[in-house]
C-alpha cells in the first residue's frame, strides 16, 4: 500500500491543548479537577426547559445564518442598558457556535497576511495560533508579574505599520485582573487615528467581584467604534456544552466577520437561541453572577488560607493564581503533575499560557466548582 504523503503542518509547534492532557491526568488518578474553568454543577432547570419547549415546538432546523432575531434584539437591550452603547440588532450582532468561533471569525476575517497582532501574556491559548493561520504575526507583550496589569508604554513601542489588531482580555483568562476606565483612555490614545481594530473577548464579562464595574469596550464609544467584542452565553450560564456565544461590532466590521461565519457554521444551536433569548429577558438571570462566584471565590480562598500557597488577588472570572515558588524550585507543569499524583488535586500551570513557556511559579486554579468539591479540594492543596 502507498504511504500517505501528509502535508507540511500549518501549526507545527502546536500539540494537544493544555486543558485536554490535564483532564486527561485527571481522570487516570482520580484526581478533583480545579483546573477546567467548566461548572461541575447544574444549570437553571428553567433553561433546560426552555430548550425542550423549543425542541418540541419544531425550532430544530437551521436557524437564521446571523441568530435569532430575538435573541439579537435582547443582547442589543442589555448593552444598552449596562453601557449605554446603541448597536443594531440587525446589522451589528450575530450569534455564534461559541465565543471561541467569534474570536476565530473576527480575526481571520480581519486580519491578513503580514499584519501584527498584539495581545498580551499570559493568555488564553486560542489567540496566538488563529493569528498564524492568517499568515498573520502575533506579538506578545507579557503582562508585569506583580500584579499582572497591562504596560501601556510597552504596547506604544510595539505597535508598527503593520499592527491591525489589538487583542484585549477583559475580565482576564487566566489571571482574574480587569481594565480600568484608565486602561481604556490608553487604548483608545494609541489606537486614535490608526487602523487598528480591537478584539475584545469579554466573556466573563458578568463574573466581576467587590463592586467593581467591568469595563467593555462599548463603554468608550471611540473604543465602540473600532472594537469587535465577544462573548459566551456558557460562560454566564453554566452551560458550556451547549456552545452559543455572539459578537458585536461596527456593522462595517461586522460585514468581514459575517463572511467567515457562514461558511464555518453558518448558525448556532437553533433550540438554544430560543432558551437563551428567553432568560434574558429576565436580566436577574445574569446580574447574580457575580455574587454568585464571590462566594466561591472566597470559599476557595478562606479554605486556603492555612497553605503554604501565596494566593493572588481575583478581580473577575472564575479562576484565582497561586504562587508556589517560596517553598518549591520545581517548573510549573513538574509541581502540578506532582499534585495530581501526589495530592489527586488538578490545576493548570501558569507557563501553558506563555508561548515561550515563561514559569513565574504560579498555578491556576477554577473556582467554578461546587462547594463539596472547593473544600476538599483546599484540603487536599493544604497538605502540600
Amino acid at each position: 500500500m502507498d504511504s500517505l504523503w501528509i502535508p507540511e503542518s500549518k501549526l507545527p509547534d502546536v500539540g494537544t491543548t493544555i486543558f485536554t492532557v490535564i483532564g486527561q491526568l485527571a481522570a487516570q488518578y482520580d484526581a478533583l479537577n480545579l483546573s477546567q474553568g467548566a461548572p461541575n454543577f447544574a444549570c437553571d432547570p428553567t433553561l433546560v426547559e426552555s430548550a425542550v419547549r423549543a425542541m418540541r415546538a419544531g425550532h430544530n432546523q437551521y436557524a437564521p445564518m446571523t441568530g435569532l432575531p430575538t435573541l439579537k434584539a435582547a443582547i442589543v437591550e442589555k448593552f444598552r442598558r449596562m453601557t449605554g452603547a446603541v448597536y443594531d440588532a440587525q446589522d451589528d450582532v450575530t450569534v455564534m457556535a461559541s465565543a471561541s468561533q467569534a474570536l476565530y471569525g473576527a480575526i481571520s476575517g480581519l486580519v491578513h497576511p503580514g499584519d501584527e497582532v498584539i495581545y498580551f501574556e499570559p493568555a488564553f491559548d486560542s489567540y496566538a495560533p488563529t493569528v498564524r493561520l492568517q499568515g498573520a504575526t502575533p506579538i506578545a507583550i507579557p503582562l508585569a508579574p506583580d500584579r499582572f496589569q497591562i504596560d501601556w508604554d510597552a504596547v506604544g513601542a510595539a505597535i508598527s505599520p503593520r499592527t491591525r489588531m489589538i487583542i484585549i482580555n477583559t475580565p482576564h483568562n487566566p489571571t482574574a485582573t480587569i481594565l480600568t476606565a484608565d486602561d481604556l483612555e490608553q487604548l483608545a490614545r494609541l489606537t486614535r487615528g490608526t487602523r487598528i481594530v480591537v478584539l475584545s473577548d469579554e466573556v466573563y464579562e458578568h463574573v466581576v467581584f467587590d463592586a467593581a464595574r467591568h469595563y467593555s469596550m462599548a463603554c468608550h464609544p471611540e473604543l465602540a467604534s473600532r472594537s469587535v467584542i465577544v462573548s459566551s452565553f456558557g460562560k454566564s450560564y453554566h452551560v458550556t456544552g451547549w456552545r452559543v456565544g455572539y459578537c458585536l461590532a461596527p456593522s462595517a466590521l461586522m460585514e468581514e466577520v459575517r463572511k467567515i461565519h457562514q461558511f464555518m457554521m453558518f448558525a448556532a444551536d437553533t433550540p438554544m437561541q430560543y432558551a437563551f433569548a428567553e432568560a434574558l429577558a429576565n436580566e436577574d438571570s445574569y446580574l447574580g453572577l457575580a455574587a454568585f462566584y464571590q462566594k466561591k471565590r472566597d470559599l476557595l480562598r478562606d479554605a486556603l488560607s492555612g497553605s503554604r500557597f501565596e494566593l493572588l488577588p481575583s478581580a473577575g472570572t472564575f479562576f484565582m493564581l497561586a504562587r508556589f515558588r517560596h517553598f518549591s524550585d520545581e517548573r510549573d507543569s513538574d509541581f502540578v503533575l506532582r499534585l495530581i499524583r501526589d495530592f489527586r488535586v488538578a490545576t493548570i500551570p501558569l507557563s501553558a499560557f506563555y508561548t515561550d513557556g515563561t514559569d513565574h511559579g504560579v498555578i491556576r486554579l477554577s473556582f467554578a466548582k461546587d462547594d463539596e468539591t472547593l473544600r476538599e479540594g483546599a484540603r487536599r492543596l493544604s497538605a502540600v
